[in-house]
């Protein structure tokens, strides 16, 4: 009776928000491991009752499910309901009542500049030839300078930093465009790869698609450099750089580009503008990261944060000189 709920219920989402793929493939998962629930209890989508529904949640935990990972799951569950129910298909949204955990606000991790500089120096260093050198040199300096989501940076068309501009135009979540500036080494990383990307006249650079329209083409169907293959490579770069690669990773350049701009004086609203974030909520994450710093620093420095038992024994007695 159900059978047919989710592909509707997908092509709904992509027509109405036009979702991204990768956003889409994420409510069929979860949506599917869902009715792969229902199905061992003997039920399916359009028999589900709340009890079911919390159920579900209940095994999730018990599956080690992160609590980020139960929220959104509990998310795709309600909006499938909340859409079956407006359909028609059911009488009632079983989904609605049901309370589940909420998200845990995490500090973003964030990589240092001198980490970011290593990381570049690596690149630089340890690239196989020229053209794997400056791409990658290119794909951190442009990740850095603009705090681009990894899926906006290899995707990116070359268009649209031809004429060595100053700022550059993005398309980010839900079709929304906005600009970004342009570092001076970013520009100058840009010069130096396309200088090389542009060069093959006689046939494309190995990877390449003769006539590409990425700045980092690619070999497969997508046409550009993939993101697990940049997620890999910055691994990679990590460990030459004498990093712990699991600190390190396109999300936590793109912190990094923040935190650092919100530590130098940045204003909120204008980094939430260059993130691309749809919600200030969203961007005040990074207030928290700057009061950390901010914490540390006074308990580090401030006299009257010192632990009495460390002081000098003079202090401690009123006797200094």
């Amino acid at each position: 009776m159900s059978r047919g709920w989710l592909p509707r219920f997908l092509e709904a989402i992509q027509a109405e928000r036009d979702a991204a793929r990768n956003t889409v493939l994420s409510y069929a998962r979860d949506i599917e491991d869902f009715t792969a629930f229902l199905t061992a209890r003997d039920r399916d989508l359009a028999t589900a009752d709340r009890a079911d529904i919390e159920s579900y949640i209940v095994d999730l935990e018990t599956r080690g499910m992160a609590r980020a990972t139960r929220a959104r799951r509990l998310s795709a569950i309600r909006q499938l309901y909340r859409f079956a129910y407006l359909e028609g298909w059911r009488p009632d949204d079983p989904a609605a009542p049901v309370k589940g955990p909420k998200r845990a606000r995490s500090l973003p991790r964030q990589l240092g500049e001198e980490a970011i500089d290593r990381l570049i120096a690596a690149a630089d260093a340890h690239g196989r030839d020229e053209t794997r050198r400056r791409r990658d040199i290119c794909l951190l300096q442009l990740l850095y300078a603009t705090g681009l989501r990894v899926s906006e940076l290899v995707s990116l068309p070359v268009a649209a930093v031809r004429g060595d501009p100053r700022m550059i135009l993005v398309r980010g979540k839900g079709g929304r465009e906005r600009m970004v500036p342009l570092s001076p080494p970013a520009r100058a990383a840009i010069l130096a790869w396309l200088e090389l990307r542009d060069a093959a006249q006689d046939g494309p650079l190995p990877g390449r698609r003769a006539g590409s329209p990425f700045l980092f083409p690619a070999r497969g169907k997508l046409g550009h450099l993939g993101r697990e293959t940049f997620f890999i490579r910055l691994k990679e770069l990590a460990r030459l750089a004498g990093l712990d690669p699991g600190a390190v990773s396109p999300h936590a350049l793109r912190h990094s580009f923040a935190t650092h701009l919100l530590a130098n004086g940045a204003d909120l609203r204008v980094i939430q503008t260059l993130l691309g974030h749809a919600s200030i909520a969203t961007t005040e994450i990074y207030t928290h990261v700057l009061e950390t710093k901010m914490r540390d620093l006074v308990l580090d420095h401030h006299p009257l944060a010192e632990d009495p038992a460390d002081a000098p024994e003079e202090a401690r007695s009123g006797e200094a000189d």
